[in-house]
């Protein structure tokens, strides 16, 4: 028996031993996979560093390659004991030198080090004391800037939120840059203290940083952003456009006379998609780039004034095109049905300066993460760690299909083994966001829900992974066509994919399942409210009521944009989209699974969905599992998390 403790609550559940057993070939196969992450190519394209881990620990290591030859990755040694954890590595402009960060030889305090391209000589440059973040060089390798929150942690608003208890701390620690000299070894906070910095870049004299900045506090006030200009040297600050929505990834042209953006209706920090804009260097002349365009540009990098290298989310796969300015046109280079991006969270694709040659880790259903670097279109795998995993679970199928007269693309996963002649359960399984999308990834984490598809799919059930509106991949409409209808026509979307699904594949119509996290967390509370199709749901870090979860969440800004007021100006609007209004209408069984210091989707949320259920006599039971945020960090709790809701479909659906 394992128990999960809030306060005076308590929650003893057991799960179901058969489940377990069930699972567990599947988790250990899993936990070793090898995980690659914030890859950076240095600029002639020569050497690539990443940092790797394995889904099943927490210690990540950087590794160097050369993209050249058959020699083995460098596991990168920085003289100290213990585990650590690094991060961000970035090369310098003559690529010789790679900067990172690394809590080496000191508790979850980040520190910069740099070590030659070849991983000798590693040295400790900084006595930071507080969250650090996106070192970036200057172009004339003389300097070295960092995001840096001053004695206060950071993160975003996945980490898990800071105890609140007492008198609640109204004091703001604005992330700002930090820039390090690397001749006096001095340190020296450059933005105003006032602006929370979220993303940035040099300009090419090194004299200005462009940055998407808002006052504090930083991880509500991200959808409201704006892009400033900062004087490196006077700290002044100067904001050269606001948006009407949200803005990404802001980047100086090759000349300096312009900055490109991603501008669009986004849910969450990091997880970018949108148009691409330019806006000249003092503010005029703004101007979108890819307008109608029926696809979500996710990152971008500068080649020349006039053309831009833009990643895209298409439908469901990736792209990565070429943007001319002089008539905006765009060329496709690759595209497949992958994931792919730069910058922001979870990056795995980059360039070199010349844009000729690029690094990504590639993976997806059926192949598992590796490095691969060269010529777009040509690339080589550099890795092979993860050679000897093969999945267990079906053949991924893109699966197309009209709603309202909507084109709308999700991802089937069948079962391991399909039998002729047998019916099988299947379950839906919703994205967050909702403004992202689901693309095709090696099912190996276990934070973000994608292990609990493999363990589906392996014990016999279909999955259906759709990308309703509201999602990225098929232009700025699409994504903001749930704006003031949460729960309306995505609904609509996913139940008509559902009716695809079972026309074309052995599916039985009376064991369907649904489940998600974040915002699918709360399309899986308002599915069950509003038709009793689904015989089991799983409810991961739902919202209940929309009314009360604005006062509740330390994200509040991001929901305007979507319901258009506040919740004090037009509280009808959020009132009509709450499944606690639709409440008595539940009959599936439904197991809700929160995070007790989640700050995106506080736990008052799913215990207010999970009482109501238990009160109405609706089989359900509610999980929430200490220390961890909206993103769960500790692989204990994430398998928990994956054997729970596996043993809670395997019961209502087997």
């Amino acid at each position: 028996m394992k128990q999960f403790l809030l306060g005076t609550f308590l929650c003893a559940l057991i799960i179901p031993t058969l489940s377990l057993a069930q699972t567990k070939q599947l988790t250990e196969q899993l936990g070793k996979t090898v995980l690659y992450g914030d890859i950076a190519l240095s600029s002639d394209g020569s050497r690539v560093a990443w940092v790797q881990s394995t889904a099943a620990t927490i210690p990540k290591h950087t590794y160097i390659r050369s993209t050249s030859g058959d020699a083995p990755a460098i596991p990168v040694d920085l003289k100290t004991s213990g585990e650590r954890i690094d991060a961000d590595p970035a090369w310098s402009p003559d690529s010789r030198t790679l900067a990172l960060l690394s809590d080496a030889g000191e508790e979850d305090q980040r520190q910069l080090w740099t070590l030659n391209a070849d991983g000798s000589n590693p040295k400790k440059l900084t006595h930071l004391k507080g969250y650090a973040a996106r070192p970036r060089w200057s172009h004339d390798g003389r300097r070295i800037a960092v995001l840096y929150i001053e004695d206060a942690g950071g993160g975003g608003p996945l980490m898990a939120a800071p105890p609140a208890t007492g008198i609640i701390d109204t004091a703001i620690h604005n992330q700002r840059i930090a820039v390090l000299d690397l001749d006096t070894g001095q340190l020296h906070q450059v933005s105003p203290p006032n602006l929370h910095v979220y993303d940035y870049d040099w300009s090419p004299d090194d004299k200005t940083f462009v940055a998407t900045a808002a006052p504090g506090p930083g991880d509500n006030n991200w959808w409201i952003a704006q892009i400033y200009t900062i004087d490196v040297s006077k700290g002044d600050a100067r904001s050269i456009y606001k948006p009407a929505l949200q803005v990404a990834v802001p980047r100086w042209s090759p000349d300096g006379k312009a900055v490109a953006f991603i501008e669009g209706l986004m849910s969450d920090e990091g997880l970018h998609g949108g148009d691409l804009f330019t806006i000249a260097a003092d503010g005029q002349k703004n101007s979108n780039r890819t307008k109608d365009r029926k696809t979500s540009i996710s990152s971008l990098f500068w080649q020349t004034p006039d053309r831009l290298i833009v990643t895209e989310i298409v439908g469901g796969s990736s792209a990565i095109s070429e943007l001319a300015l002089a008539d905006n046109s765009v060329r496709t280079i690759w595209q497949a049905p992958e994931h792919i991006h730069a910058f922001g969270n979870f990056p795995n694709f980059t360039l070199s300066k010349d844009g000729k040659f690029a690094a990504a880790v590639r993976n997806n259903y059926e192949t598992p993460p590796e490095v691969w670097a060269g010529s777009l279109g040509a690339w080589r795998q550099l890795t092979k760690n993860n050679t000897g995993l093969t999945p267990s679970w079906g053949k991924t199928e893109s699966l197309e299909w009209t709603s309202e007269g909507l084109h709308i693309q999700g991802w089937l996963i069948p079962p391991g083994q399909v039998e002729p002649g047998k019916k099988y359960p299947m379950v839906v399984l919703v994205h967050g966001g909702p403004s992202s999308a689901t693309t095709p990834e090696w099912p190996a984490s276990f934070g973000m829900s994608r292990a609990i598809v493999a363990a589906l799919s392996s014990q016999g059930y279909y999955v259906l992974l759709p990308n309703p509106r509201g999602s990225y991949g098929q232009g700025e409409d699409f994504t903001r066509a749930n704006v003031k209808d949460f729960g309306g026509g995505d609904l609509r979307d996913n139940l008509a994919g559902v009716d695809a699904a079972i026309a074309k594949y052995p599916i039985d119509p009376a064991r369907l399942g649904v489940t998600g996290w974040s915002y699918g967390g709360y399309m899986t509370m308002w599915t069950v409210t509003q038709t009793n199709r689904f015989h089991a749901a799983v409810a991961g870090a739902g919202i209940a009521n929309w009314q009360s979860y604005y006062g509740q969440n330390l994200i509040d800004q991001w929901m305007i944009p979507f319901f258009g007021a506040s919740v004090y100006d037009d509280p009808a609007v959020y009132e009509k989209s709450s499944p606690i209004q639709f409440i008595k209408q539940v009959k599936t069984p439904t197991l809700v699974i929160s995070a007790e210091r989640d700050a995106e989707c506080p736990v008052p949320q799913s215990y207010e969905f999970w009482h109501a259920l238990k009160t109405l006599g609706v089989p359900t039971q509610l999980v929430i599992h200490p220390g961890e945020g909206h993103m769960y960090l500790k692989p204990e709790n994430q398998i928990d998390r994956m054997d729970r809701t596996v043993a809670w479909f395997d019961e209502y659906l087997k």
